[in-house]
């Protein structure tokens, strides 16, 4: 599976040892940056290059990273038909795809340990949408929210 990831100083080294994991598992990693340390970077110049590739690439998911992992899940939304979803365990990121076929996961660098990235990465990429049709409904409303505006009526 191809994997974008992206992240800024605040998780740096978890990126670092993804990124050759991720390798080692024999996945097509595309590394967004950062490439070097620097605890003066800003998270979007990476977040939404990874976001943008995995919305470019069809089948391929994402990774992004940062102190919390707030900011970068805020940036890869910002990404036209991304779902990005922060997870701090393996059920939230379970759930993400399953529940919401997120196609990024945002770590917080600063919350979890690389072993535990590990896991929540492993988890992600290897649970299928459920293509239930009670999600796909919900999905299929904030899909027509972003492309219209048009809010699903109240019931």
């Amino acid at each position: 599976m191809r994997v974008h990831i992206g992240g800024d100083h605040a998780a740096y080294e978890m990126q670092r040892e993804l990124v050759s994991w991720l390798t080692e598992q024999g996945h097509d990693v595309v590394d967004h940056g950062a490439t070097t340390y620097d605890d003066l970077d800003d998270y979007p110049v990476f977040v939404l290059r990874a976001a943008e590739g995995v919305a470019a690439d069809e089948g391929s998911l994402g990774v992004v990273l940062g102190g919390s992992g707030n900011g970068e899940q805020m940036a890869a939304n910002k990404v036209k038909g991304i779902r990005a979803a922060l997870c701090y365990n393996t059920e939230l990121a379970q759930l993400a795809r399953q529940h919401n076929d997120a196609q990024v996961i945002s770590i917080g660098g600063r919350f979890n340990t690389v072993d535990e990235a590990k896991e929540m990465v492993k988890v992600f990429l290897e649970t299928p949408f459920s293509g239930a049709q009670r999600h796909q409904r919900r999905l299929d409303m904030v899909s027509d929210y972003e492309k219209n505006g048009d809010l699903p009526p109240q019931e």
